[in-house]
């Protein structure tokens, strides 16, 4: 396990490998849909990404004393993030996206040029991921968004994943696609 601690300098990230299990501490902000949208529309983002870690999580947060309690922050599927990533990456100088699922070529593209990383993080296992999670330092764009949209600013202390996607160009991603197709093409073809 390799410990990432923040800041995340390019230096570090990039001498991460596809394959590499990770443990992530230090803030950590969610971002999905409208976010994206938000930052790809012009609009000025109210977060310092750089050397820094996005979530594409939807967390289930609530109200607790003056505060907030993560009950639970899983992964959603970053793939609809595709049309906004690779722009996102190049401005705001993001080091590591969490997610689930992976991402496109042109986002790889971007992560290699720029010095960033997709960690996956476990699906189903939302619970889990809230405790390494568990100190809520603010959120943004709360009323604009909603709960589930809203960019959530988490203090991580040991969240893990796997770098699925490096700053080499190198997807796991793309290589279970590959493997995949020739095996399919070996059983069709006999």
């Amino acid at each position: 396990m390799i410990e990432l601690k923040y800041p995340f300098d390019e230096n570090q990230i990039r001498a991460l490998k596809a394959g590499d299990a990770v443990s992530i501490t230090g803030p950590v902000h969610t971002g999905r849909d409208k976010f994206h949208k938000w930052f790809a529309d012009g609009n000025p983002i109210a977060v310092d990404f750089r050397d820094g870690a996005l979530y594409h999580c939807g967390p289930v947060i609530v109200k607790d004393g003056e505060g907030w309690a993560v009950k639970a922050a899983g992964p959603t599927t970053s793939v609809r993030e595709n049309p906004y990533e690779p722009a996102f990456i190049a401005k705001s100088g993001v080091r590591i996206i969490i997610g689930k699922g992976g991402m496109d070529a042109a986002t790889l593209a971007a992560m290699k040029k720029h010095g960033c990383v997709y960690v996956q993080a476990v699906g189903g296992a939302a619970a889990v991921a809230a405790k390494a999670l568990q100190k809520v330092v603010g959120v943004s764009y709360l009323k604009e968004f909603g709960a589930a949209e809203a960019c959530w600013h988490f203090d991580a202390v040991g969240f893990t994943g796997v770098v699925a996607m490096d700053a080499h160009g190198t997807s796991l991603f793309a290589k279970v696609a590959e493997s995949s197709k020739r095996k399919l093409d070996e059983i069709l073809a006999k």
